[in-house]
């Protein structure tokens, strides 16, 4: 990357990179790990990195699935659980893949509410609970942390959900987990008693291998046929497991990232927060929702735009004037709110005036 190229505020990708522990993989690969198949089943296993996942959320190795991504994942259990005319269920402001998927299968989306409060999104459960007679859903998918609000569920309302919807396979799409500090409590134990439940999570936000595409699942006790169907006679991308389990030993690095993100998202917050008009949701996730005034978004867009700086500005029906800022490194983050503060001002009053920015 050159000085002159523009820095992606628009992805939500973690632009910190992997762990260094990652990168010595790669310089240290043996071509063995290219030209062999996996030996894990010589010891009765899948894989490496589906043992070290089964032990790190305390759940047998056969419940964990491992995919080219957690988007293989979610391809795989939309067309395995959702038959043509049955209805899936989804948020109300979420990532459009889900849509585009149940159609590939002519399943039915309905929505959701997410209500959108002053300083937060929250997920309406009571509404969600009451669609269940109305529409017999053949699939709950649960967004959280929800992309692009960064509104994540709280234990006590999933229980709610998962006990509504006991007969119903519901997907947690967890992508995002990991980036608030100190966050510990992932579900996944969940999956032991309710068994119809199955949680996806990936490396690609934290761990910051989205290029790698490794990704995985915890499924409940009633889900073992959809184990079968995503199992691969042949293993799983050995150079893949390797990063992902020095990824897993890197602890310090990446709670390290966690801090560094949560101390960014707060100083953003502030400085958006203190602009009239101007509303932040709050996130636990790698990026930040904001609203700005109608008149200044596309002026502030285009001012942004100038310097190589790239921000997601909607221009969904419903999410105009909103914007989600993935963060950065450090110094791409100050830089960018630094370029906010300097240009606000002319923003501002140039839209109020109709004009654009010089």
């Amino acid at each position: 990357m050159t000085a002159q190229d523009p820095i992606l505020f628009d992805r939500n990708e973690n632009r910190f990179g992997p762990a260094p522990a990652c990168m010595d993989v790669l310089r240290q690969a043996d071509a063995e790990l290219m030209f062999n198949y996996t030996r894990a089943f010589q010891q009765g296993n899948y894989s490496d990195l589906s043992v070290r996942l089964g032990l790190r959320h305390g759940v047998d190795e056969k419940r964990i699935i491992l995919g080219y991504g957690c988007e293989d994942i979610l391809k795989e259990a939309v067309h395995y659980f959702l038959k043509p005319g049955r209805t899936i269920l989804i948020p109300s402001a979420s990532w459009w893949y889900y849509t585009a998927i149940a159609n590939e299968v002519e399943g039915i989306t309905v929505q959701f509410p997410l209500i959108e409060q002053p300083t937060t999104y929250t997920f309406d459960v009571d509404a969600l609970i009451g669609m269940k007679d109305e529409h017999d859903p053949g699939m709950v998918l649960i967004a959280s942390p929800n992309n692009p609000t960064g509104n994540a569920l709280s234990r006590e309302d999933l229980l709610r959900v998962l006990e509504a919807y006991r007969d119903t396979p519901v997907l947690l799409d967890q992508a995002y987990f990991g980036l608030v500090p100190g966050e510990d409590d992932d579900f996944s134990q969940l999956t032991d008693s309710y068994l119809n439940l199955l949680i996806l999570r990936t490396f690609s936000k934290l761990y910051a291998l989205a290029g790698m595409r490794i990704g995985y699942g915890i499924i409940g006790e009633g889900m073992g046929w959809f184990q079968k169907f995503c199992g691969r006679n042949l293993g799983y991308n050995r150079l893949s497991e390797k990063l992902a389990l020095a990824a897993l030993d890197s602890v310090e690095y990446y709670t390290d990232i966690a801090r560094r993100m949560a101390d960014d998202r707060a100083a953003f917050t502030r400085l958006l927060r203190s602009y009239e008009g101007c509303r932040v949701f709050d996130s636990a996730a790698n990026f930040l929702l904001v609203r700005f005034p109608d008149e200044v978004a596309p002026v502030l867009k285009e001012a942004l735009d100038r310097q190589g700086l790239m921000v997601k500005f909607f221009q969904e029906p419903g999410f105009l004037g909103y914007a989600r800022i993935s963060l950065g490194t450090d110094p791409e983050n100050a830089r960018l709110r630094e370029a906010i503060g300097q240009a606000w001002p002319a923003v501002s009053r140039r839209a109020a005036a109709g004009g654009e920015v010089a």
